[in-house]
């Protein structure tokens, strides 16, 4: 029986050592992770005090560049793959929607482009990217801006949005919205510059 009662002591000491090592590791962990995160905060501060062509640099690429979601998504994708890779858990889904754009005519409008469809026309997207606008603007109504993986932000005005959310991933083809009326707007930007529509339609 004593026997018994010191193996016991001697099992639950061993298992409290265990526990306690693994604490101390994960403890040493977050401290290494804090401390190295503190140094390149310093080394950042001591970059922007010391340096305006760092300040203007830095101030360039946040506040005036927009940012390429989609080129960095496409970019990781062939890299990682999906970030939840469940293709080989569910089926795949059959696309019901996948159209390519069709108008009767087009016409120069503001930055970019008028099109003449017909009533109700269901908008395809022109390529795969992300939704980084959706409102209203003057002059266009309903608008609709994804970010395409080549860096152009193509903007589809004039529209009524099927069910999208901000920062849905969208493919090439598949259903924006239908035409408010016989017309929908493009308009083609990147870095703050209108694209002569021709080259994308």
């Amino acid at each position: 029986m004593d026997e018994y009662k010191s193996l016991n002591k001697y099992l639950n000491k061993k298992g409290n050592r265990e526990e306690n090592n693994n604490f101390d590791v994960m403890i040493r962990f977050l401290l290494s992770k804090i401390l190295i995160c503190l140094i390149l905060f310093v080394c950042f501060l001591i970059g922007i005090k010391g340096s305006s062509s760092f300040k203007a640099t830095f101030y360039d690429k946040v506040y005036t560049q927009s940012f390429s979601f989609a080129t960095v998504n496409s970019w990781y994708k062939s890299l990682f793959g999906d970030v939840f890779p469940l293709e080989n858990f569910f089926p795949k889904d059959v696309e019901v929607f996948s159209e390519k754009l069709t108008y009767e005519s087009a016409n120069i409008y503001k930055d970019g482009v008028a099109l003449k469809v017909s009533e109700k026309y269901l908008v395809p997207l022109l390529n795969d990217g992300i939704v980084v606008y959706l409102g209203d603007k003057d002059d266009y109504g309903k608008t609709l801006i994804v970010q395409q993986e080549d860096g152009i932000e193509v903007w589809y005005c004039n529209i009524n949005f099927s069910d999208i959310s901000m920062y849905d991933y969208l493919n090439k083809g598949s259903f924006v919205g239908e035409a408010n009326g016989d017309s929908i707007y493009l308009v083609f930007e990147k870095d703050g510059k209108f694209l002569d529509y021709k080259n994308y339609i």
